[in-house]
């Protein structure tokens, strides 16, 4: 398979590097520009430049998807396109320069949870299950003809860092196992139901703010279970009289109680505790 893939974060780091193993190597990898990282501003190459260096694949990060880099991209002779987690809007006059276009790699039961964050959103919404689509891009978010979803269970001690790694590997499993049927005409595409399309958003700092005092406790486990490492759990908490800022970075379940397990109090490395919510 001729392939050119397009993906940025981790989650399709890790798709990368098993399609690689699996011997689906692609001809090129598309990924967004290094960009400063931490408090001391590091300029950091994304995830997939990392993996595709290491393969010596050749790797294009454009700022701009402009008609040069699609001419770029054309006279590399790509089947079908990749997509998982890039990051930046495809538009039409991209979507259609290779033969049969491109493929996205979604981690939601499409329709359900479209956008930016539904690995995060199914946490918070406390679903039970959650999967992967394998589906056609069009110029809307999410929206186009799916070829093949994958269910799985959601254990209840999930974090986003541990869903997102399995939901990867589902992926890779859905372009090994049905992208080559679907290229020789096996599989028919299915349209979405749009009467039961449900969007998410991009999570901000504020959004990881929590009240002991206000907030249900299931919705901090939540919280603490989805928003970290980014944009990160937090609350204030009083402490030789003074208002200080603690993140709360980990908790578990203990009988029927959700419970804390690990926080940062602020200017202080990580350390272990055992707190009630």
């Amino acid at each position: 398979m001729n392939y050119i893939f397009f993906g940025t974060p981790e989650f399709a780091a890790v798709i990368l590097e098993d399609l690689i193993r699996s011997g689906c190597v692609p001809i090129a990898v598309v990924c967004n520009p290094d960009k400063p990282s931490g408090r001391k501003g590091i300029i950091t190459s994304p995830h997939t430049k990392i993996i595709a260096e290491k393969y010596t694949i050749p790797v294009f990060q454009p700022d701009t998807l402009n008609e040069q880099f699609i001419n770029t991209m054309k006279a590399l002779k790509p089947e079908v396109c990749l997509v998982a987690a890039y990051g930046k809007i495809l538009s039409k006059s991209l979507l259609v320069f290779s033969p049969r276009g491109f493929v996205g790699i979604h981690p939601s039961l499409l329709p359900l949870y479209r956008g930016a964050t539904p690995i995060q959103s199914v946490l918070l919404n406390g679903e039970k299950e959650t999967g992967v689509a394998l589906f056609m891009l069009d110029e809307k978010v999410d929206h186009g003809y799916v070829i093949k979803m994958e269910t799985i269970s959601i254990d209840p001690e999930e974090t986003r860092l541990s869903l997102e790694e399995k939901l990867a590997h589902v992926g890779t499993k859905l372009v090994l196992r049905y992208l080559p049927l679907w290229l020789k005409g096996e599989i028919k595409e299915s349209t979405q139901d749009e009467s039961r399309a449900t969007f998410t958003k991009k999570f901000v700092t504020e959004d990881g703010f929590v009240d002991f005092k206000r907030d249900d406790p299931e919705i901090i486990f939540r919280k603490i279970k989805a928003l970290n490492p980014e944009p990160g759990v937090f609350t204030f908490i009083e402490k030789n009289g003074m208002k200080l800022r603690v993140k709360l970075l980990e908790a578990r379940k203990e009988n029927n109680d959700s419970v804390i397990t690990k926080i940062q109090w602020e200017g202080k490395k990580p350390e272990a505790t055992v707190m009630k919510i």
